[in-house]
């Protein structure tokens, strides 16, 4: 990802597992994040690949074209097979916003961060997109990090749940560390 000169980091259970520092549990895929305004760029540095588009949980040959959101997964599987699935994120200037809910924000220096020697999503933002399922290896995923976060990515976080899912289980284990 280097070559391709856009913003990015590990997202999903690879950016928890970065945030640890271990590979804690094993992962179906890598998932990455883009920002949306950089979506032709990483379709045209990645020339050759077999992209697809996912729309209602189906996914589509993409050609480069520009996604709107809602849509926000793209797909790329290189010749040997590797696959990779872009998750296209929004900013607004210099603030990174939550897709589902417009209102929770973060600076992008303290939305992309560096764990170990990789770029990733901060830990709590992508504890925020687990929280909507709930999957045993989200909640395992939120076991593991929440003893690690920062108080302030804490409190964050606690407060984007209090937005987006009031009442949301994970609140009370929060509260219980600040």
């Amino acid at each position: 990802m280097a070559h391709v000169g856009i913003p990015w980091g590990f997202a999903g259970g690879w950016a928890i597992d970065l945030f640890l520092g271990k590979a804690s549990r094993p992962h179906d895929d890598v998932d990455i994040a883009v920002f949306r305004e950089d979506q032709t760029v990483l379709y045209d540095c990645l020339h050759g690949w077999d992209w697809s588009v996912v729309r209602n949980g189906r996914a589509q040959g993409w050609r480069g074209h520009w996604l709107e959101a809602p849509v926000h997964e793209l797909r790329a599987r290189r010749l040997d097979g590797l696959e990779l699935e872009f998750l296209l994120n929004e900013r607004d200037g210099s603030r990174w916003r939550y897709r589902r809910d417009p209102r929770v924000t973060a600076a992008i220096d303290q939305a992309v961060v560096r764990s170990g020697h990789y770029p990733a999503l901060a830990p709590e933002i992508v504890l925020l997109f687990k929280s909507k399922y709930l999957r045993p290896k989200d909640h395992a995923d939120f076991v593991a990090a929440l003893p690690l976060l920062a108080a302030g990515a804490r409190q964050w976080l606690r407060s984007a749940l209090a937005l987006t899912h009031p009442g949301h289980a994970w609140m009370s284990a929060i509260s219980a560390l600040q």
